[in-house]
């Protein structure tokens, strides 16, 4: 009876070292990544603003308008939201970032992985619609599910490799040009735009803390990578990456994505949005006529490694 019981007891330790052991390095891991972050926002929070004085983030934030597209290449190892979130990043970046050589993409190196929407912030006066600094950025995490966040402060924390961004341009519309009036229609199609993306943040906030969204996100991001890597995202019923759909869900909801089936925006990837449809057949995000994506403006770029 003893000898069955030492017995069991052993393979009990055994089992339990098993799962202890390996465990161990992803915990001392996880610890640093959360560090990190925790260092980073603090270095953000307490940062010294200078009156009239502008950083560089300052300057790029003021080039941003509700509608551009912000696409990040990351740095996996340092995400801080835990270790199946960085599987999710892994796997995403593995299956989902594959170049083809035949297809051109807006920029020439990066693996973009995670994107998200500038959306306009929650403005009290009419001055402060024309503020830049009151800018939100609407991602979908697995931090915080589906959020809208300042967009100079998502820019500050970020970690990425590179940051890019996609400016979104309609019809007759002359960003880059400083003397340049938009007409009456530009106006009211862009205001019209604001409207949309607007309430599309807030039903999606509001949807994603009512049903947790943040405690999937990383899971969905598994099997979407998984099911494109086996060819099953044909069927699957989760998006490819939930990033991408949310972003080309909100382009939809303005009115300047195009009408496509569920099933195209499910199989949406981030780096669709890198390839102008006018020149790709596939693997491609389709805006409706007029609506265009300008050159793409690095915001961020750090060292590969």
């Amino acid at each position: 009876m003893i000898s069955g019981f030492s017995t069991r007891s052993k393979v009990l330790l055994k089992m339990t070292a098993g799962v202890i052991v390996p465990s161990v390095p992803v915990l001392i891991w996880w610890k640093s990544a959360v560090d990190d972050r925790n260092k980073r926002s603090e270095e953000v929070r307490t940062k010294v603003r200078v009156p009239n004085v502008q950083t560089i983030d300052d300057l790029l934030v003021e080039k941003c308008k509700p509608g551009d597209i912000i696409l990040f290449d990351r740095r996996c190892e340092k995400c801080a939201a835990g270790p199946i979130a960085a599987l999710s990043c892994l796997l995403s970046r593995q299956f989902l970032c594959k170049e083809d050589p035949m297809q051109t993409r807006a920029v020439e190196t990066g693996t973009f992985d995670h994107c998200g929407i500038v959306v306009p912030g929650k403005a009290e006066t009419a001055k402060d619609e024309l503020d830049p600094s009151n800018l939100l950025f609407l991602e979908a995490t697995a931090s915080d599910g589906v959020v809208a966040r300042p967009l100079l402060t998502r820019l500050e924390m970020s970690q990425s490799r590179s940051v890019i961004l996609l400016p979104l341009a309609g019809a007759g519309e002359r960003r880059n040009d400083e003397d340049y009036e938009p007409s009456e229609k530009v106006i009211r199609a862009n205001e019209y735009m604001k409207t949309q993306l607007t309430e599309f943040r807030d039903r999606w906030a509001a949807e994603s803390q009512k049903q947790d969204y943040a405690s999937g996100h990383s899971t969905l991001g598994i099997i979407g990578s998984l099911a494109y890597a086996t060819g099953l995202h044909i069927t699957s019923p989760a998006p490819t990456s939930p990033s991408a759909w949310l972003v080309l869900s909100a382009l939809q909801s303005a009115g300047i994505g195009e009408n496509l089936s569920d099933r195209t925006v499910l199989e949406t990837r981030v780096e669709d949005f890198l390839r102008d449809h006018r020149f790709n057949e596939k693997d491609t995000v389709r805006l409706r006529p007029g609506w265009k994506f300008l050159p793409a403006v690095t915001m961020r770029e750090t060292s590969r490694s």
